[in-house]
């Protein structure tokens, strides 16, 4: 990808109405002018979707729902395990980006791999409860984020798994095994991706610590594209449901 492409996709970044009656007119609105280069460019600005897939445990004849999961680039990280998976179920509720996943699965021939046009608080699959539920980059553009985890909680089976990267910033008092952020950190970048309505938290960690059990989490920064050098705080965690859960 060259310096004018990434140029005509900051511009639309930049330049893209993210106005709209309600989310998905506003993810509609924001990223219908982006599909050329859009998986391009975000390879190197949403750092550890490919880790945080690669590391997801997941069982023989598994389930997955990908919340929030755009244009199915998500699940080539799944690499050669993707044929060993029941079903992958990519829900977004901006139909620009399922668009481009159908695309990729027609083009990928996977026979294992759908998409839904819904809301990652609302979504029901057929099949039921599922095994693993993954968050790339989504939960931060979710409203009520909140809502969207307790729902996967709800749909995952006890001991199910749920893979969340994304980008955030710490508690001022941080908890003693998390990372601490300095105070120019956790004022820059919040405002920074809210511009493009993407909203920084200092509590999407904690929420998500205190409803799943950790496997294993990893707090990380990564280099924005064009921004001098400055990298930006996100984190992977791994988390498992509770075998005895309400």
């Amino acid at each position: 990808m060259g310096f004018i492409s990434d140029l005509k996709i900051m511009y639309h970044m930049v330049c893209a109405k993210n106005t709209g009656a309600n989310h998905e007119q506003r993810l509609e609105n924001f990223y219908s002018s982006q599909m050329e280069h859009y998986d391009d460019f975000r390879r190197r600005l949403l750092h550890g979707r490919e880790q945080m897939m690669g590391v997801l445990p997941l069982e023989t004849g598994a389930n997955l729902i990908d919340m929030g999961g755009g244009t199915g680039n998500n699940i080539e990280a799944l690499a050669s395990r993707l044929s060993n998976i029941n079903s992958v179920t990519i829900v977004d509720l901006c139909g620009s980006l399922l668009n481009v996943a159908k695309k990729r699965i027609e083009q990928k021939r996977w026979k294992n791999v759908f998409t839904a046009h819904a809301d990652a608080t609302q979504y029901k699959p057929d099949f039921g409860q599922a095994d693993a539920i993954t968050f790339s980059y989504s939960l931060t553009m979710i409203p009520n984020w909140f809502d969207a985890i307790n729902h996967a909680y709800k749909l995952l089976k006890p001991g199910g798994i749920i893979g969340v990267v994304d980008f955030y910033v710490s508690r001022k008092w941080a908890a003693q095994n998390n990372i601490k952020h300095s105070g120019l950190t956790r004022a820059f970048w919040p405002n920074w991706f809210a511009y493009d309505n993407v909203f920084l938290s200092q509590d999407h960690l904690p929420y998500l610590q205190s409803k799943f059990n950790t496997l294993s989490l990893i707090e990380k920064k990564g280099f924005v594209p064009y921004m001098l050098g400055l990298k930006a705080p996100y984190y992977i965690f791994i988390g498992q449901k509770p075998i005895e859960s309400d």
